[in-house]
């Protein structure tokens, strides 16, 4: 009977069976890998854009838009100055056209001398007007909202953009901030405002949330 219970299992010399064999527990793999011997490779991070000038605020809240360096304002001073000389050739010179074309062209009811343009000279003069307000329409607007940059803006090395996105405004918000300088105007205030803002922003920038910018 004891022999039969002995069956299965190594004897040794007193006839008592070896306990059963326990297999090595296997080692653990290393943390921060899934298979044994297949490292995983780490995920890709997409680098931080231009307009992620961006913090988290205390407190676990959205992120918040860190402004790159503001536009000083004598940049800005000059970059309008660049952009009104643009135009104003053509103002001067449709003027100046329509002035020399002047001619007399009889006497009224008292006497006095009656003066009036040619026709040349009015079509001169709007042709000049007309001119201006087409690069003024291009040049502020539609160059300066689809790029940030008007002429003057691009030969001062300053660009508007929105505070919120820090991307282009676009045509229609471009245009509304020149209307928006009517504010700016009164007292010049408006104007003057960059000058001690911590944004640098005059009143129109305000209102619409837009800032200048180096670059």
């Amino acid at each position: 009977m004891t022999q039969q219970q002995g069956q299965g299992f190594p004897q040794d010399q007193q006839g008592q069976p070896y306990p059963p064999y326990e297999p090595y527990p296997q080692p653990a793999p290393a943390p921060g890998y899934g298979q044994p011997g297949v490292p995983q490779a780490p995920a890709y991070q997409q680098p931080p854009s231009y307009a992620a000038y961006a913090g988290y605020a205390a407190g676990g809240q959205a992120p918040a838009v860190v402004l790159p360096p503001l536009a000083h304002w004598g940049k800005r001073v000059l970059a309008m100055l660049v952009d009104v000389l643009v135009i104003l050739p053509f103002v001067i010179v449709g003027a100046v056209l329509m002035a020399v074309s002047v001619r007399e062209t009889g006497v009224d009811m008292y006497g006095r001398t009656v003066s009036e343009p040619s026709a040349a000279g009015v079509v001169a003069l709007l042709l000049g007007y007309g001119t201006a307000i087409g690069i003024q329409v291009w040049n502020r607007w539609v160059r300066q909202g689809r790029t940030g940059q008007s002429l003057g803006k691009r030969a001062l090395g300053i660009r508007l953009l929105s505070e919120r996105t820090m991307a282009p405004v676009g045509p229609g918000m471009s245009f509304a901030r020149d209307l928006c300088h009517v504010v700016d105007g009164f007292l010049y205030l408006g104007y003057l405002w960059p000058l001690w803002d911590p944004k640098r922003q005059t009143f129109s920038d305000k209102i619409l949330s837009t800032v200048v910018v180096e670059g």
